[in-house]
């Protein structure tokens, strides 16, 4: 069942340029989405649009019944450099008129940062401010989860596990998730759906389903490594189309 529909959407800023061009979308419940293309591709600014942070000169973008609840996750964590763990993940609860306190330790734990409630960002490292980013997504039990290239700069092994992270929680809440990625290993391993993007002005060209299979060592699989090479196919016709 739908839970979102772009329909032919266009973005030109004010500079002249052309950001998307005739994109089209459906976003299903339940959804894993990777938005794969080369930087500049507007990939980031058909986030925005889903996320209602920007408009479309073009087309629509509706949604089927009533909005969910939005979690919306930056490359850079974006944390309040004076607050602990805990009060940076209350955030949204706070602006909402509650507490949030019992909600931030829960959400904490389930990214693997029980015990760093007291912590400033300063004091951690570069994935587990990410992981904190995450939690305060997460605070709000959102239905639809948009990831705006939340690991492009840790390094492999923090990124590995923070995309299991990912993978086990979406499992777990049974939400939607579209993810913004410009590594073609990355949008592999994480989603159900790779939609391919051409260079700017920002087209879909190409839709892959994946097949790999939920459980297992997807990384480790032969279908994995033929699954990266249609991957890779496909942008590279995109490139050249």
């Amino acid at each position: 069942m739908s839970l979102l529909r772009v329909a032919r959407a266009g973005r030109r800023f004010g500079n002249g340029t052309v950001a998307l061009e005739n994109v089209s979308l459906s976003v299903e419940r339940g959804d894993f989405i990777a938005l794969l293309g080369p930087s500049g591709c507007g990939k980031s600014t058909l986030l925005r649009l889903i996320a209602g942070l920007d408009r479309p000169d073009e087309g629509s973008i509706d949604w089927v019944g009533e909005p969910p609840k939005l979690g919306v996750v930056f490359q850079e964590p974006t944390l309040m450099p004076w607050a602990s763990a805990l009060d940076n993940v209350r955030l949204p609860m706070r602006l909402a008129g509650q507490n949030g306190r019992a909600a931030a330790r829960e959400a904490l734990g389930r990214v693997g940062l029980a015990g760093f409630e007291a912590a400033r960002p300063r004091q951690l490292s570069g994935g587990m401010r990410m992981r904190v980013s995450l939690a305060r997504a997460l605070i709000t039990k959102p239905r639809l989860l948009l990831l705006d290239e939340p690991f492009a700069a840790l390094d492999e092994f923090t990124r590995h596990g923070l995309q299991d992270d990912v993978r086990a929680l979406w499992r777990a809440d049974g939400s939607s998730i579209v993810f913004v990625t410009h590594s073609i290993y990355e949008a592999a391993y994480l989603a159900r759906r790779i939609v391919v993007m051409s260079p700017r002005p920002g087209r879909i060209t190409a839709e892959i389903q994946s097949q790999l299979p939920e459980e297992g060592d997807r990384r480790l699989m032969p279908a994995y490594g033929a699954l990266v090479a249609e991957i890779t196919l496909a942008l590279r016709a995109a490139h050249a189309s």
